[in-house]
């Protein structure tokens, strides 16, 4: 009798996220930038913070430095080198491929996300035990919160890269597409200045970002300053983004290169 294998989805994006591992090993500039820039940026958040005028804020260094290192980790580890692997399979034919297969689109763009979401990760645990370690920043006030916003970021970014990835023409172009929302998070959302310091007009404003719910959720968790109106808020707008971000993947992504 001849065996009968069965697939299930998540065996399907398991496989294909091996397989997308071991090609992300190989490229050595995605692989740089996705794991040691999102290291080596938190030392000059370090020094900024030290500047700042955190009184009347319950902030201190600690709460300002370590969700802004987490946010660059999910900007550089998953939004700007997943925008790359997006671009690049498409151009080189494989999302092609992959779809003639039993994957489904989902499945497929789920399989390429996952090995950057878990170098993210795992990444952020590093993060954030280091700057309790060095920062003296002491345990989350509300954990379920910081998981929440962890959460939040890593799938509203990895939604992101590919809508990014649609409009890139090629993997070189990817890096310059992907930057404009990667300095607007840097300048807007907090990663360098937090929002509690802002003109208030100004802070309403940028609260509206992508990466602002997220670091509101990280910020507020660590520090429990955050309401729970406040809380509601951030996931609302969150969830908002995300949801914009999937309508715009099925509208818009391209499966084949963009002539």
């Amino acid at each position: 009798m001849s065996t009968v294998t069965v697939t299930t989805p998540a065996r399907r994006m398991q496989a294909l996220a091996r397989a997308e591992m071991t090609l992300l090993g190989r490229n050595k500039g995605t692989l740089f930038a996705a794991l040691f820039v999102p290291l080596v940026i938190p030392f000059s958040t370090q020094q900024a913070a030290k500047d700042m005028d955190l009184e009347g804020t319950g902030l201190d260094v600690g709460s300002v430095v370590l969700p802004s290192a987490l946010g660059f980790s999910l900007l550089f580890a998953v939004y700007s080198s997943l925008t790359a692997v997006y671009t690049a399979r498409r151009d080189e034919l494989v999302l092609k491929r992959l779809r003639t297969g039993e994957l489904r689109d989902p499945e497929i763009l789920t399989g390429a996300a996952l090995p950057s979401v878990v170098i993210a990760a795992v990444q952020c645990l590093v993060l954030a035990a280091g700057c309790v370690a060095l920062l003296d920043a002491g345990a989350p006030s509300r954990p379920d919160l910081v998981v929440l916003g962890l959460a939040a970021g890593l799938v509203m970014f990895a939604a992101l890269a590919a809508v990014t990835g649609s409009f890139s023409r090629s993997t070189e172009s990817a890096q310059v597409m992907s930057m404009p929302l990667v300095f607007v998070s840097m300048i807007g959302s907090g990663l360098f200045v937090p929002l509690e310091v802002m003109p208030d007009k100004i802070a309403s404003a940028c609260e509206l970002l992508p990466m602002s719910p997220v670091i509101e959720l990280l910020r507020g968790g660590w520090a429990g300053s955050l309401s729970a109106g406040e809380a509601l808020g951030a996931v609302t707008t969150a969830v908002a983004w995300t949801v914009l971000a999937v309508f715009a993947v099925r509208r818009w992504f391209r499966w084949e290169p963009r002539h």
